[in-house]
């Protein structure tokens, strides 16, 4: 049965919400009484169809159902998630949490996506005080997996957690409640300094903005802040860190403790110098720039599996629990027919100016499926590690027709030979049913000792004999051999 999520307050983070529960399968009920509601969502979303299946290597849940509605109590009604993302002000969220705890189920979970308020305010009037919790998310949220959790009991807390892991973030655990949790405080600081340099006309704001993106901004994208600082230690660690630039804290570098007065004058130098900066984008623009290179950042992050890139393929595991690609020989249904090998969304990345799949991209997905083929007979990083492998010698791509990002491809794989040394591979691509791109393969078996060719170990040529007799039975697919030699 498919989960349903209630989202009350349609704005930025409330659309990014919506976009992360629809696209991991949940049915999604929207209430604001903004009448751009829908058109702001849908915009929203459609970034979302383009950036977050791109994350992953495993097909996303179909996706759920998006629903608007004109009452609240029509919008909470079955759902086991509300979230509320309405304005920052805490007599509007006390009104709202009312209404909401008047119609919805006393076992939904009732999340605020407040930056600053903590949740003995949030709580202050509550019917069932019990029933909220602090889960406050990063702009977009469709993307960034970080989730500060306030105020939750031990039982809501095992709930929230598994829900939201379920949906491929990273809840963090805030254990004493303070005014902006944990990261808004570091950002507020920040903010506080960018607005000093502004005001006493030292930086403008693309010049902050570089010294950001240009710098330390990549650093703590994927070590954060003390991890950074105790290699910059060197081999003596962080106590020499601290013990070398401890005493420039009480050098005046900052105003970290005081903040400027925000005159209609400041607000218009920095209004002026960031339509200098930025003004020459619509904001969707924006988000799609910055989703594309969220997305090539994170996908490095989850090819070393670091960091936001280690949430990435768990959650990759946890989606291909279904089946969808098997990973052993047992887990094909049925070894008559060509194996699906790959089964993803094209991510962003993957695309040239024109916006469609790269050359080298094809490449990579049939070589993606090669892998993933090698894995099902036994041909595994353990078996790698024991000194053996298989090696491409001959690659043939037929491209038949285009592709765009966020399309879903599948790979289908048949095996043509599988004797003694030699393997050989006929993949082919598709979108749904439209034929994209045929890729064929000879692969030698190789000693990675001697770096000679060599047979494949017994287990291993037992699990591809399997195939061979079975896919023996298949007809030759179109365009085999037209460059790499045939059984």
């Amino acid at each position: 049965m498919t989960q349903s999520a209630a989202i009350i307050g349609g704005g930025v983070i409330g659309a990014g919400w919506a976009a992360r529960f629809l696209l991991n399968g949940w049915d999604v009920r929207v209430f604001d009484t903004n009448p751009d509601t829908q058109r702001k969502i849908g915009e929203v979303l459609e970034n979302a169809r383009l950036a977050l299946p791109g994350l992953y290597d495993m097909p996303m849940p179909n996706e759920g159902a998006l629903t608007f509605h004109d009452t609240l109590s029509d919008a909470v009604d079955g759902a086991i998630w509300v979230q509320e993302s309405v304005p920052e002000r805490l007599e509007i969220k006390h009104s709202v949490y009312r209404d909401i705890q008047t119609y919805c189920s006393a076992d939904a979970v009732i999340a605020s996506s407040t930056s600053g308020f903590k949740p003995s305010q949030l709580k202050d009037t509550a019917i069932r005080p019990e029933q909220i919790v602090v889960c406050h998310p990063f702009n977009p949220v469709y993307l960034l997996p970080l989730i500060e959790v306030v105020g939750a009991d031990a039982k809501t807390l095992s709930r929230v957690k598994s829900i939201l892991q379920g949906l491929g973030m990273f809840p963090l655990l805030v254990k004493k409640e303070i005014d902006a949790h944990i990261a808004d405080r570091f950002l507020e600081a920040v903010w506080r300094e960018a607005l000093w340099l502004i005001k006493d006309g030292i930086a403008t704001t693309e010049e902050i903005d570089d010294a950001i993106r240009m710098g330390f901004g990549l650093r703590w994208a994927q070590m954060g802040l003390f991890e950074t600082y105790r290699i910059a230690g060197g081999e003596a660690g962080m106590r020499h860190f601290i013990k070398q630039f401890g005493p420039c804290l009480e050098w005046p570098w900052t105003k970290l403790m005081d903040v400027p007065e925000l005159t209609e004058e400041l607000i218009d130098k920095i209004a002026s110098q960031s339509d200098a900066q930025s003004g020459h984008y619509s904001i969707r623009e924006l988000e799609r720039h910055r989703d594309a290179n969220l997305v090539g950042m994170m996908r490095t992050l989850k090819a070393r599996d670091w960091g936001a890139g280690a949430i990435l393929n768990t959650h990759d595991k946890t989606m291909n629990q279904t089946g969808s690609i098997p990973e052993t020989l047992d887990e094909v249904s049925d070894l008559s027919l060509p194996i699906k090998t790959v089964d993803r969304a094209v991510p962003i990345d993957w695309t040239d100016y024109n916006g469609h799949m790269n050359e080298a991209r094809y490449l990579q997905a049939f070589g993606d499926a090669t892998d993933r083929l090698m894995f099902i007979i036994g041909c595994t990083p353990e078996y790698v590690t024991k000194g053996c492998s298989y090696f491409t010698a001959e690659t043939h791509i037929r491209h038949l027709d285009e592709v765009k990002a966020g399309a879903r491809i599948s790979i289908e794989t048949q095996v043509l030979l599988g004797v003694g040394k030699k393997m050989q591979l006929f993949h082919t691509m598709y979108e749904g049913d439209r034929l994209l791109a045929t890729g064929e393969h000879m692969m030698i078996h190789v000693d990675l000792g001697t770096r000679r060719a060599s047979n494949p170990t017994k287990e291993v040529a037992d699990q591809l004999g399997r195939l061979v007799s079975e896919h023996a039975k298949l007809l030759l697919p179109e365009g085999a051999g037209a460059a790499v030699g045939t059984r």
